[in-house]
Formats: C-alpha cells, structure tokens, sequence
C-alpha cells in the first residue's frame, strides 16, 4: 500500500513538473524580440530567437514582430497651397528598432502610426502646390517620412520609406490640364514651323542668288523639276514657265523692232468695203 502511494506520489510531481515546465517554456521566433512582465513590471533583459524559459504564473511574455510592415496610408482629400481640391493617398514602410518601447510607451503602435500618417499627409497636401505633388515626389516623400519620424522615435519604431502612390484631380482640372498641355504643343509645332520657313527662305534666296549670275542655272533646275514630276507617272504634267524666259525671248525677237506702229498700219478691210465694191 505505501508503496502504491509512493508510486502516485511520484507520478503526480512528474506531471506536475511537466505542467510546470510547458507552462515555463516559450519558443521566439527569428524575427520576433521577446519582452517579460514580472508581477507587472518591465524586465530589462529581452529574450532573443530561440527557446526561453519564464516563470509560471508570475512572467507574461510578450512577442514583438520586427520584420518590415507595409501599410496603406487611406486616402486623405484636401487643398493645395494654390487652391486646387486634390485626394492622395500613400504607403508607409515602418520597423520596430526596439520592441520595449514598442510594448510600453505606445498601447497599438500601428494605429499610432497609421493615424500619424494621415494627419502627416494632409499637411503636407496643405503646405505643396499641385505642380510639387505631380512633378516633385521625391521631396515631398522626404518630407513626409520626417513628420512620421519624428514622432515615431519615441515609440520605438523607425520609418524606413513613404511613397505617395497616387493624386487623383477633379475631372474639370484634368480637362484644363489636358487644354494648357495641347496650346504648348501647338505653340511648339508653330514655332518649328516658323523656324523652319525662315531657314527655307535664307537658303531659297541665297538660291536665288547664285542662279541669277548663271542663267543657265534656272534652266537646269527647271528641267530637274520636269523630270522629278515625271517620275510619278501622272498623267498631267505641270511645267512651269519662267518669268525670265519671257524677257528673254521678248529681247530676243527681231520683228518687234522692224514693225510699224499702229498708226501707219493700212486699215484691213471690213465687210462693208466688199459690199461697196460689190455695188
């Protein structure tokens, strides 16, 4: 009998030693920090990767998880510094550098910082214009990563990156920009144009100047020309006739000279002198 007694005796303590043990034995994993609450006050040492042990019912263990946390920043309406009503939304890239401070001086540390986040990008949506939110990211990025920071420091969480994602216009600023940006295209493709004419013309007249001390000049080119429309085979052919040409051949006539003038010319006889003669 007593020695049944020692034997459950026995049995029980073991069992209460592997209940003691299971309820002592913790596992914290690669990326999580280990934080322990003594009868409710802060132990300084914090338990690394791997197994640990607490005491039952007198240590809580709290968990932190360090890896990288992405989180969207909702988007937040609101007014540029010139007065256009813009809506912008983000993304935040945020780490906890300290998992105490996490635990202790913040009760949800991701909420605090979401909501850091918003308020962080409404003001700096109120401190830009629309052309710094469109074209100059990069610094308002910047920017807004310090605002979050700043904070942030204290409640042992670091900020790694924030990107603003999108800015979403009204629909009648799209359709001004879309204007403001096709009247800069066209004033663009007019001055092209221009250009393009003046050069046209200095090269035309220093052309024209060095076939006006060759004669034969205009000639050859005009004949280049028939034979550049000729290549198209068409049907009608357009030649076009030299002014110069005309002078020429007028200069060039000898009968003009010989030629009387209207005045002494005999009349050329009408109908009625052939019935006269006829009578």
């Amino acid at each position: 009998m007593v020695e049944e007694l020692v034997v459950a005796g026995a049995a029980a303590a073991f069992a209460a030693v592997i209940c003691v043990t299971a309820a002592a034995a913790r596992v914290v994993k690669q990326y999580e920090r280990g934080v322990v609450f003594r009868l409710g006050r802060l132990r300084p040492d914090v338990r690394g990767p791997g197994f640990t042990m607490i005491v039952p019912f007198v240590d809580r263990l709290h968990k932190v998880n360090m890896q990288i946390v992405t989180m969207p920043v909702p988007a937040q309406d609101g007014i540029t510094r010139d007065n256009v009503t813009v809506r912008v939304d983000a993304v935040i890239y945020f780490k906890v550098v300290d998992a105490s401070e996490a635990v202790v001086q913040v009760e949800d540390y991701r909420f605090a910082v979401s909501q850091m986040a918003q308020t962080s990008l409404r003001s700096i949506i109120g401190k830009s214009d629309l052309d710094d939110l469109l074209s100059n990211r990069e610094k308002l990025n910047q920017g807004l990563e310090l605002m979050i920071d700043s904070p942030a420091i204290g409640w042992g969480v670091q900020i790694d990156r924030v990107e603003i994602k999108d800015v979403s216009l009204p629909e009648t600023m799209k359709r001004s920009m879309s204007r403001q940006a096709e009247a800069e295209r066209e004033r663009r493709a007019r001055i092209i144009n221009a250009d393009a004419e003046l050069q046209a013309s200095r090269k035309l007249a220093e052309a024209a100047s060095e076939m006006s001390e060759q004669p034969a000049a205009l000639q050859l080119r005009l004949l280049q020309t028939v034979v550049a429309v000729a290549a198209e085979k068409n049907s009608t052919l357009v030649l076009p006739f030299p002014v110069e040409l005309l002078r020429f051949l007028e200069r060039a006539t000898p009968g003009d000279a010989a030629r009387p003038p209207a005045a002494e010319r005999p009349p050329i006889p009408g109908p009625a002198a052939s019935e006269s003669r006829q009578d």
